[in-house]
């Protein structure tokens, strides 16, 4: 799962035990106490470990509304596109959204509801949710996850707006490649020949801040004819 902390140095364990059973006591262990349910427990290994819907309810604690929200989109991302293997979802949308909806009196819930509300399919890295997420807080027509802009071939924008024919990429490290390049270009010609306008977004605009990534979206929806 992308978690803020994936690439730190962590030396902590942390325990879980069912309620009133005696907690763990040694260096680097942090024992935690609750109660779970068989369904909420699988083997990896032969080590009993949460399930990753679980997982994503416990997160709920630690994390904010958006890096929630990047963990349930990981979950959930599924899609089947000619150029590469299937995706499968690691969890189903609708079996997350069934899981938070069954659970009553625990903490995080909250945010995890919102956070599955805000949740889509088809989005493949945490920048990308991140930039679906500040298009949707700027008050934009919707951009869409998973959209396919028909032609030959089909080409994949990160996110879409159909209703302006305007789409948006975010441009992180996998396309510095040569070969991710030049599909990148093909890309790009195939999508302005079929009267799309893109908006291309690196990590430079991201540090900028939501304001000046929504301007630029704002400026490409408004060549297009939205009279936001």
């Amino acid at each position: 799962m992308p978690l803020p902390w994936f690439d730190d140095d962590i030396k902590t364990i942390h325990l879980t035990r069912p309620a009133g059973a005696a907690q763990p006591r040694r260096k680097n262990v942090v024992g935690h106490a609750t109660t779970l349910e068989d369904a909420e427990i699988m083997l990896v290994g032969g080590v009993p470990v949460t399930t990753h819907a679980r997982t994503f309810l416990d997160l709920a604690s630690l994390l904010t509304l958006d890096q929630l929200v990047a963990v349930a989109d990981y979950l959930i991302c599924e899609h089947d596109r000619p150029f590469e293997p299937p995706k499968i979802a690691i969890v189903p949308a609708a079996t997350l959204r069934r899981y938070i909806q069954s659970k009553h009196h625990v903490r995080g819930l909250t945010l995890a509801t919102a956070a599955v509300g805000l949740m889509r399919v088809g989005v493949d890295s945490p920048p990308e949710t991140q930039l679906r997420l500040l298009l949707h807080r700027a008050g934009l027509p919707e951009f869409t996850t998973n959209y396919a802009i028909a032609g030959d071939p089909t080409v994949w924008p990160d996110v879409a707006c159909e209703e302006y024919k305007t789409s948006g990429q975010y441009e992180g490290e996998i396309h510095k490649t040569t070969q991710k390049q030049l599909y990148d270009r093909n890309r790009d010609e195939r999508s302005a020949t079929r009267g799309w306008l893109q908006v291309k977004v690196y990590s430079a605009d991201m540090r900028r801040g939501d304001t000046h990534v929504a301007e630029m979206f704002k400026q490409a929806l408004r060549q297009h004819g939205w009279q936001g």
